[in-house]
């Protein structure tokens, strides 16, 4: 299974909009990132995690095919801005998009026009599917257990996509979340800076959960300028610990 991190930065993305700090004015494109996105493939499907406002351009930079299914973690439009820009993908039939049930709720109410018996010519066509923590479902042959995460106070999903463990924007997450990434090969994680955060985890924080679930590399995303320079804080990290970067792949064994 190969995955693409199409986007590894936090809502504002990297540069953020008049910052001059040494991270938003570096030269190193590992410092430049997009809204956390991600592709997941195998042999015969393929599937995007999350679909923010650089949909778009980040999908200008991989081959066009069909997306056999969409992950939405949670409604916020950092991970859900890019929707409409799905149309394109069309062409190769419906699209599946799998969420919570409040994030299907929120946006059939944000984007009325993709739901009306009269559709808009060019509207994308996306079958929305509410699913459960827990609740294993099947993208083709791929398994895909959506998981329990608190972003703050608000519970959203991360998701465990066969021997892969994909998380974003977590503060906390239940013990059951933890038994659930047992086994896994591949941790993907959120560390949004060093200083503690209302609803994200710290750099600190994910290298102990990922300490705790034991799998063979983790792969730190939505990381703020506050992060640091991607060559100095990745020197920092604990072994087989790294810092993911826009257009980086990677193998799930």
């Amino acid at each position: 299974m190969k995955l693409t991190f199409l986007g590894t930065g936090t809502s504002t993305g990297i540069p953020e909009v008049g910052c001059t700090c040494q991270v938003c004015t570096s030269d190193d494109e590992r410092d430049k990132r997009k809204r956390v996105s991600a592709l997941v493939e195998t042999a015969e499907t393929r599937i995007l995690i999350d679909c923010g406002p650089d949909f778009r351009e980040q999908m200008m930079h991989v081959p066009f095919e069909r997306l056999d299914g969409v992950l939405l973690t949670h409604e916020h439009y950092d991970h859900t801005g890019g929707i409409d820009d799905l149309r394109p993908f069309c062409q190769f039939g419906d699209i599946e998009v799998f969420a919570d049930s409040l994030t299907c709720t929120h946006l059939r109410e944000r984007l009325p026009y993709f739901f009306r018996e009269q559709l808009y010519p060019g509207v994308p066509r996306l079958n929305f599917h509410v699913v459960e923590p827990y609740k294993s479902f099947y993208i083709k042959e791929v398994e895909v257990c959506p998981l329990l995460i608190m972003h703050g106070a608000l519970p959203i999903l991360g998701y465990r996509i066969g021997t892969l463990g994909f998380i974003t924007d977590m503060l906390t997450a239940p013990e059951e979340t933890m038994r659930s990434l047992d086994g896994v090969d591949t941790l993907v994680i959120n560390g949004l800076r060093m200083r503690p955060h209302g609803s994200h985890q710290t750099i600190e924080d994910a290298i102990n959960v990922a300490r705790a679930v034991g799998a063979r590399e983790t792969y730190l995303i939505h990381m703020s300028h506050h992060a640091g320079l991607h060559a100095v804080t990745a020197g920092q990290l604990p072994p087989h610990v790294h810092l993911a970067y826009d257009g980086l792949q990677v193998e799930v064994l």
